[in-house]
Protein backbone atom coordinates (compact mmCIF):
# COMPACT_ATOMS: atom_id res chain seq x y z
CA UNK A 1 0.00 0.00 0.00
CA UNK A 2 1.06 3.13 -0.74
CA UNK A 3 -0.03 6.71 1.72
CA UNK A 4 0.65 10.17 0.40
CA UNK A 5 0.57 13.42 2.61
CA UNK A 6 0.60 16.63 0.70
CA UNK A 7 0.30 19.73 3.40
CA UNK A 8 -1.60 22.28 1.62
CA UNK A 9 -0.52 25.08 4.35
CA UNK A 10 2.60 25.97 5.75
CA UNK A 11 4.85 24.45 8.49
CA UNK A 12 3.97 27.62 10.46
CA UNK A 13 0.29 26.71 10.16
CA UNK A 14 0.89 23.14 11.57
CA UNK A 15 2.87 24.09 14.11
CA UNK A 16 0.21 26.80 15.31
CA UNK A 17 -2.51 24.48 15.25
CA UNK A 18 -1.31 21.54 16.51
CA UNK A 19 1.44 22.59 18.57
CA UNK A 20 4.23 20.63 16.05
CA UNK A 21 5.57 20.90 13.22
CA UNK A 22 5.49 17.65 13.05
CA UNK A 23 1.89 17.01 12.17
CA UNK A 24 2.50 15.08 8.50
CA UNK A 25 5.31 12.63 10.40
CA UNK A 26 2.74 11.99 13.32
CA UNK A 27 -0.39 11.23 10.32
CA UNK A 28 1.69 9.26 8.60
CA UNK A 29 2.92 6.54 11.24
CA UNK A 30 -0.75 6.71 12.31
CA UNK A 31 -1.71 5.53 8.77
CA UNK A 32 1.28 3.28 8.03
CA UNK A 33 0.78 1.55 11.31
CA UNK A 34 -2.41 0.69 10.27
CA UNK A 35 -0.41 -0.81 6.89
CA UNK A 36 1.42 -2.90 9.11
CA UNK A 37 -1.01 -4.28 10.96
CA UNK A 38 -2.31 -5.51 7.55
CA UNK A 39 0.27 -7.62 6.28
CA UNK A 40 2.63 -5.56 4.72
CA UNK A 41 6.24 -6.70 5.46
CA UNK A 42 8.75 -3.65 4.50
CA UNK A 43 8.01 0.24 5.10
CA UNK A 44 9.73 3.35 3.63
CA UNK A 45 9.23 6.93 3.77
CA UNK A 46 9.88 9.88 1.33
CA UNK A 47 9.75 13.61 2.01
CA UNK A 48 10.06 15.85 -1.13
CA UNK A 49 10.07 19.50 -0.20
CA UNK A 50 8.42 22.22 -2.27
CA UNK A 51 9.85 25.32 -3.28
CA UNK A 52 13.79 24.77 -1.69
CA UNK A 53 16.46 26.90 -2.15
CA UNK A 54 18.67 26.22 -4.78
CA UNK A 55 21.41 23.90 -3.19
CA UNK A 56 19.11 22.79 -0.40
CA UNK A 57 18.30 18.99 -0.07
CA UNK A 58 14.71 18.27 -1.15
CA UNK A 59 14.33 15.13 -1.07
CA UNK A 60 14.59 12.20 1.80
CA UNK A 61 14.16 8.59 1.82
CA UNK A 62 14.46 5.87 4.40
CA UNK A 63 13.77 2.06 3.87
CA UNK A 64 12.97 -0.67 6.65
CA UNK A 65 12.63 -4.06 6.01
CA UNK A 66 12.76 -5.99 9.31
CA UNK A 67 10.52 -7.28 12.03
CA UNK A 68 9.35 -3.71 12.84
CA UNK A 69 9.61 -1.94 10.14
CA UNK A 70 7.52 1.36 10.55
CA UNK A 71 8.93 1.44 13.73
CA UNK A 72 12.79 1.35 12.16
CA UNK A 73 12.12 3.69 9.68
CA UNK A 74 10.11 6.42 12.78
CA UNK A 75 13.02 5.69 14.58
CA UNK A 76 15.47 6.68 11.65
CA UNK A 77 13.99 9.80 10.90
CA UNK A 78 13.26 10.75 14.92
CA UNK A 79 17.08 9.91 15.18
CA UNK A 80 17.95 13.41 13.34
CA UNK A 81 15.73 15.63 16.07
CA UNK A 82 17.28 13.91 19.41
CA UNK A 83 20.79 15.94 19.04
CA UNK A 84 18.70 19.17 18.45
CA UNK A 85 16.41 18.09 21.33
CA UNK A 86 19.53 18.25 23.91
CA UNK A 87 21.36 21.22 22.38
CA UNK A 88 18.57 23.50 21.47
CA UNK A 89 14.84 22.66 22.16
CA UNK A 90 13.38 26.02 21.21
CA UNK A 91 14.58 25.14 17.78
CA UNK A 92 11.90 22.35 17.46
CA UNK A 93 9.32 25.13 17.57
CA UNK A 94 10.95 27.03 14.63
CA UNK A 95 9.36 25.69 11.33
CA UNK A 96 11.48 27.67 8.74
CA UNK A 97 14.85 26.23 10.96
CA UNK A 98 13.84 22.58 10.38
CA UNK A 99 12.37 23.32 6.82
CA UNK A 100 15.89 24.36 6.23
CA UNK A 101 18.29 22.43 8.04
CA UNK A 102 17.12 18.92 8.36
CA UNK A 103 15.52 15.81 6.65
CA UNK A 104 11.28 15.02 7.04
CA UNK A 105 10.33 18.14 7.84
Amino acid sequence: GIVFIRLLKPLEYYEKKYGTPFYASNKMFILMEKMGNRGQDGAGVVNIKLNPEPGHRYISRSRANGQKPVQEVFDHINSRFKTLVKDDPDKLKEPQYLKDNFAFT
